[in-house]
């Protein structure tokens, strides 16, 4: 008598979580825009038509786009008041802003998880003055507290990731203090302390692991902030200062061309809004496909 075997029809983790993200479809749109930008990132040495920080000068300043009267068909975006091509400048401030977003989104979810993991398992005294310092820091406007803090490390983009990093904290700390009281007294987390689990492991290894979601979640949500307070932190000097190539940067430089020549201004202005709505859009595919409510619905 043969044996067979039966296979379950469960779909596997990565095909229940792509149908539920693929059903918003705003979200795949920005999955696609996103991947765009990050290979522009990469490869911006390849995909640049100039190097973003040579001045041509001379009658090749503030040229218009490409297909604008006055324009130069070796400068499709034109030129900015220094007379280096636009659009390589934007390329490569791809770079800069997906590692300003990557770096501040990382240091804020790693600070903030640790943090809210102890305030939510330990409880007690410990959890009133974490809790009491993060009410603090979100009282406080993000971009001046952001301008406060780079104002006493000083103007620049390593200073100003920090800032941003500690500004964005807050919102991990109480997220995953909020997922750690939810979950730490559940029947599996009592089994794992009956049976002799340490607090570390409890805290690290048994509840944690059920608190990712909304943390992933808020993770994209603090990568666009990121670039978005990094960007006005450029805008207003105190982000990557000149010849930088940062988006927030280049429209502190135009910003005196605004009426006389608009794109100087307008295409970094378009690539923020483009690059965070993007980002912005796969958070909320994101929660689709994490949250269990909208799952049964």
């Amino acid at each position: 008598m043969s044996t067979v075997s039966l296979k379950s029809d469960r779909p596997s983790a990565l095909a229940e979580f792509w149908y539920y993200f693929s059903r918003n479809k705003g979200a795949v749109i920005g999955l696609v825009i996103f991947v765009f930008v990050l290979f522009l990132a990469i490869f911006a040495g390849v995909v640049a038509p100039h190097d973003p920080n040579y001045a041509y000068g001379g009658t090749m300043q503030r040229l218009p786009p490409a297909w604008a009267q006055g324009g130069n068909s070796d400068f499709l975006l034109g030129t900015d008041a220094n007379g280096r091509d636009l659009l390589s400048r934007l390329i490569y401030g791809t770079r800069f802003s997906l590692f300003i977003g990557l770096v501040v989104a990382s240091l804020s979810a790693l600070a903030g998880v640790l943090i809210g993991l102890v305030a939510g398992y330990v409880r007690g005294r410990t959890d009133t003055i974490i809790m009491r310092i993060m009410d603090i820091i979100l009282a406080i406007p993000s971009l001046l507290l952001a301008l406060v803090l780079v104002a006493i490390l000083g103007p620049g983009l390593t200073n100003a990731m920090i800032a941003i990093s500690i500004v964005n904290q807050p919102h991990f700390v109480r997220l995953t203090r909020a997922s750690v009281m939810a979950e730490r007294d559940k029947e599996y987390v009592i089994a794992s302390r009956v049976s002799g689990a340490t607090s570390l492991r409890l805290m690290f290894k048994t509840i944690l692991p059920n608190c990712l979601g909304p943390l992933i979640v808020q993770a994209t949500l603090a990568f666009s902030a990121a670039i978005l307070d990094a960007a006005a932190l450029g805008f207003l000097g105190q982000g990557a200062q000149p010849p930088t190539p940062e988006w927030g940067t280049m429209l502190a430089d135009s910003r005196e061309f605004f009426q006389s020549n608009p794109w100087l201004v307008t295409f970094p202005g378009l690539c923020i809004l483009i690059t965070v709505l993007a980002i912005n859009l796969m958070g909320d595919g994101l929660r689709d496909a994490f949250d269990p409510k909208l799952k049964r619905s």
